[in-house]
């Protein structure tokens, strides 16, 4: 399907969403929001997806939305995703840009890029995710201090605190994110999305909870034939054929 706002393609098990606003830096509108959501309907239903790349063209990743409301569908579209997401960050990711990085598994941004979360200074909070994925990602005590100070963070506080996983050179970007998402993409697609899921759903969980999730989900996936063609290749000395099955 042929979108005015994002790019969106298929190449193999691996998808990209393209935020393609760059002349607004990437500001999320209405339209944006939608087609964003509607590529995610399209990802949840196409069982031979496992990774989705979520980047951006031109020197912003996204700088904003119109409005809050706006973002806010497309924002929950991606952290319902059951396949694992990577956020490709190279240019900044203010307000509802950074909710959107935020509700990716994976975030990986060049040296270049800042962050922020400047609602307050607007006299408004953020709305679509961001003081409670915060928290999650960098602890609330950082959390607390991007929020409520509406300072922006260069790459190199987001890479100690923990908001990014890596940083990489701009003209490198490209390549670790394509070596990241084709390595990820050759696990068997019912391992990723349980662990996902153990991690996701055992942060509000106690631990005792969280440990009989992972337990469950672990046993659930030796009923599958993922886990009898791991085994078989393993033993073949050869690379497995998972079919998400």
């Amino acid at each position: 399907m042929k979108y005015k706002t994002i790019i969106f393609e298929k190449k193999g098990a691996i998808a990209f969403l393209t935020l393609n606003r760059p002349k607004s830096g990437n500001i999320i509108d209405t339209v944006m929001s939608a087609e964003l959501a509607d590529a995610c309907r399209i990802i949840a239903e196409d069982k031979t997806i496992s990774v989705v790349v979520v980047r951006s063209s031109g020197d912003a990743f996204s700088t904003g939305a119109q409005a809050a409301i706006e973002a806010s569908d497309a924002i929950a579209a991606i952290a319902r995703l059951e396949c694992v997401t990577i956020a490709a960050i190279d240019g900044d990711a203010f307000d509802e840009g950074l909710e959107l990085v935020l509700s990716c598994d994976i975030r990986i941004a060049t040296d270049r890029v800042c962050f922020a979360l400047r609602h307050l200074a607007n006299g408004t909070m953020p709305s679509c995710g961001g003081t409670q994925r915060l928290p999650r990602v960098v602890g609330p005590g950082k959390a607390f201090e991007t929020i409520l100070t509406a300072e922006t963070i260069n790459a190199a506080e987001a890479f100690r605190i923990g908001l990014v996983s890596m940083l990489v050179p701009h003209d490198e970007l490209d390549r670790e994110i394509s070596a990241l998402a084709e390595r990820v993409s050759k696990y068997g697609p019912i391992a990723l999305k349980f662990a996902k899921e153990a991690v996701n759903k055992g942060s509000d969980l106690t631990l005792a909870q969280g440990l009989r999730l992972e337990a469950d989900l672990y046993f659930l996936i030796h009923t599958s034939s993922d886990r009898m063609e791991g085994i078989e290749a393993f033993l073949e000395k050869r690379e497995p054929g998972f079919k998400g099955e």
